[in-house]
Formats: structure tokens, C-alpha cells, sequence
């Protein structure tokens, strides 16, 4: 008897439980409307939405690559699997066209759609939550006046359980802060311009911010450092390793042009960022790198670059590969940094970065003009990217070497699928 009425009681629990997490994760449907008419938005809303749209360049997650602004497709790679953009532009089966301005505010907000979905956090609503009712309206009134384009996304490719969308009503629970961003009454008009656009529709924390085992943001370690689609995001507090600290003026002309002389060349996830930034006014700009700016704290000076040990056959690599841009007086010389002894990428704590641009190049700001820095990937063979990578840390940083580069390598030539280098070695001159 009393086995039956302990087993009775734990029973009892569960299905309490179990009521009780349906309860959590249950919302509501909103009923579709029809797709609003062009006339119905005032133009001043649409090119405000136009502009909040550029800064939080909503075009990159949810364009297939060759795809139609907007109609989804786009996939976006995490620990966890793959997620693919939705389609947002104001279809009416495929897209957002039935969804009501409440029902676009609540998935910013919430992150749950118009059914009762519950969104992936790879949509970043914890950031979008910290928008204005107003900023809501305006976004809203772009996206329903872009080109209604019939599209289906694929299936997002996750392991079961995480297929199970309503686990994401707990991961809210433990990780959204829900509500508007409140001004700092300690700031000026300027910070506080700059502290709402990158926490709130910008998401700059979303790359450039550690994340638990879970995927949430560690928001004690804010702009710490992290992680994007096979790259490092550097930190962009007082944990930077950049060797001539940013400033206000540095991080400006970095989001306006996409380069900054002492640091930086805009590459990877962040070239398409800067690609969008570009229409954004330079109040915004200059808002948003006073805010970061203000957070990167005091720097201690970069130690002095380490020697590097004679008869280096990555120097061999370097002189044919390397040096004609990246040494003073080279006769390929570009307006962008090529004083290595400064590039943030290569004293960051781990290679991805340096890898990455060796193998995949860099293209210009302007994505019509020609790559700034062609790859080597069909070139160099993986063991001359990996001693091609530990001579530049060397040589050009004091930082302490890194680890595993050569399994960095193989992970991303695997990523990536570029075919490997031959075995010629690049002498100089060649």
C-alpha cells in the first residue's frame, strides 16, 4: 500500500509538471489579416523602417544566397545545427503577409509568431526585445511594403529534441529579459543613441558575446568575445587583444568604410554587416561606436613581437605569398591596414580568423569590386597554411602561440569545401 501511494504521488507530480510546462509554453494564435495596402504606411515610417532594417541588416539571415530580398533560405550554422532564415517578406502563405502588426511585434518581442510558435533564438528577439513600440512600427512597415515573394524555407536541420519547439518556452524562462531599452540618465543623448542600437536592433552582442552550453548569451562577459559562423568575434570590451586599442574615432571609420588602418579590414560575417551599415546616417554610426567605445576600458601596450626561429620555411611562404602587399614598399600596396604588427586578427586568442582569410581571401567593403586579398586555399597546401599561420603570430605579435592550428585548418578546409592546395612550395618571386 504505501509503495502504490508513493508511486500515486510521484504520478500526481508529473502530470502537474507536465500542466504546468504546457501552461508555460501554450500562446496564442492571432488571427491573419489580409496584406496590407502601400498606402496604408506613411512614407516617413517606411525609410524609418528602411534605415532600422540596414542596421540590424535583417537582408543577410533571410536571403538565400542568389535568393530574393527577404524570402528566406539563408542558413545559418550553429552548435546545435542548422537554422534557416524564414521568409518575411508579405506573401500570404509563404511569408509574413497574413500577420498582423501585433503579431510581427510579439515575435521581436517574444519571439513567437503569429501561430503560437515559439521562434529559435538564432532569430536574436533577446536583443529585439529591446526595441520601441515605434521602431516595431516602422520595420513592420517596410518589410510589408518589400516584394511579396512565394518562398519556402527548408526544414531547419536540428536533433530531436530540439525539433520540439515548445523546450524553447524554458530556455525563455532562464535566458529572455524581456522589456525596452531605458535610457542612462548618467549618459549623453549620444551614448544612450549608440547603447540602443547595439544592444537592441543591431545585436552586436550576438556575435561578439560568449554563449553557455545552452546557447544563451553570458551577459556578465558582455562583449567578451565570440563566436560566428566558423569566425572569432573579437572582444570588444577591456578583454580585446587588439594591438593598438580601438577608440571612438577608429571604430567609427571601422563601421563606416569598413576599415580602419591600425586594426582591421571588415571580413567574414562583418563584411556584409559594414555592406549594409552604409546607408545608415553618420549620426547612428557615430552613436553606436561612442557607446562601444566607452566600454573597451583601460588597454596595457602590446607586448613586442617574439623572434622567429631561423631557416622557417613559412617565411618561404611568406615572401611569395605575403610580402608583395603586406611589407613597406610593396608594388601592390591598398588604402587598407597592411602592417601586420597591427591586425587584430592575429592577436586574437585563436586562429580562425587569420586561417580563414588565408584560405578564403577578403573581398572589399563594396561587394561589386574586386577581393582586396585573393585566397589561397587551392594554393597552399594544409601544412603550409598551418606554418604560415604560427609564423605571422609569431612574428608579428607577442602574444603566446597558438594551439591546434592545424586541426583549426582541417576543420575549416572541411566547412568550407575547398579543395586542397598541391604540394609546390611558393618561393619568392613566383
Amino acid at each position: 500500500m504505501r509503495t502504490t501511494r508513493i508511486l500515486g504521488g510521484l504520478l500526481l507530480l508529473a502530470v502537474v509538471g507536465a500542466g504546468g510546462f504546457a501552461a508555460l509554453a501554450w500562446r496564442s494564435e492571432l488571427d491573419p489579416i489580409k496584406p496590407p495596402e502601400r498606402s496604408a504606411f506613411p512614407p516617413e515610417r517606411i525609410a524609418q523602417g528602411a534605415k532600422l532594417a540596414s542596421l540590424g541588416y535583417c537582408a543577410q539571415c533571410h536571403t538565400a544566397a542568389g535568393g530574393k530580398p527577404f524570402a528566406g533560405g539563408y542558413p545559418l550554422k550553429t552548435p546545435f545545427g542548422t537554422i534557416y532564415g524564414t521568409n518575411i517578406t508579405p506573401d500570404p502563405e509563404t511569408g509574413i503577409g497574413t500577420w498582423s502588426e501585433e503579431a510581427f511585434a510579439r515575435s521581436m518581442g517574444e519571439g513567437v509568431d503569429r501561430e503560437g510558435h515559439h521562434l529559435y533564438p538564432g532569430f536574436p528577439y533577446d536583443h529585439f526585445t529591446r526595441i520601441s513600440a515605434d521602431d516595431n512600427r516602422a520595420l513592420y512597415a517596410y518589410l510589408m511594403t518589400r516584394e511579396p515573394v512565394r518562398a519556402e524555407a527548408p526544414a531547419n536541420e536540428l536533433p530531436w529534441p530540439l525539433q520540439f519547439r515548445p523546450l524553447l518556452a524554458g530556455w525563455k524562462l532562464l535566458f529572455l529579459d524581456q522589456g525596452a531599452f531605458k535610457d542612462d540618465p548618467a549618459r549623453s543623448a549620444e551614448w544612450n543613441r549608440g547603447a540602443y542600437l547595439a544592444e537592441g536592433v543591431a545585436h552586436c552582442g550576438a556575435c561578439h558575446t560568449p554563449r553557455n552550453l545552452l546557447g544563451a548569451r553570458e551577459t556578465d562577459r558582455k562583449f567578451a568575445g565570440g563566436e560566428s559562423e566558423g569566425w572569432h568575434a573579437p572582444a570588444l570590451n577591456e578583454a580585446s587583444t587588439a594591438p593598438v586599442p580601438w577608440d571612438q574615432d577608429s571604430l567609427y571609420a571601422y563601421l563606416r568604410k569598413g576599415v580602419s588602418e591600425d586594426h582591421a579590414l571588415a571580413a567574414g560575417p562583418m563584411a556584409p554587416v559594414i555592406r549594409n551599415l552604409s546607408s545608415v546616417p553618420d549620426e547612428d554610426i557615430r552613436a553606436m561606436a561612442t557607446y562601444i567605445a566607452d566600454g573597451m576600458g583601460e588597454r596595457r601596450p602590446a607586448p613586442p613581437a617574439g623572434a622567429v626561429p631561423a631557416g622557417n620555411g613559412a617565411a618561404t611562404v611568406y615572401a611569395g605569398a605575403c610580402a608583395n602587399c603586406h611589407e613597406p614598399g610593396g608594388p601592390l600596396q591598398f588604402a587598407a591596414p597592411v602592417d601586420l604588427a597591427k591586425a587584430t586578427s592575429i592577436a586574437q586568442p585563436d586562429p580562425r580568423n587569420v586561417i580563414q582569410a588565408i584560405m578564403g581571401g577578403v573581398m572589399t567593403p563594396d561587394a561589386a569590386a574586386a577581393p582586396l586579398m585573393p585566397g589561397f586555399a587551392h594554393i597552399l597546401t594544409d601544412k603550409q597554411i598551418a606554418e604560415l599561420t604560427a609564423y605571422l603570430r609569431t612574428r608579428f605579435s607577442g602574444q603566446p602561440a597558438w594551439t591546434d592550428i592545424e586541426g583549426h585548418v582541417a576543420r575549416i578546409r572541411s566547412e568550407t569545401g575547398s579543395a586542397g592546395g598541391s604540394s609546390t612550395r611558393i618561393t619568392k618571386g613566383e
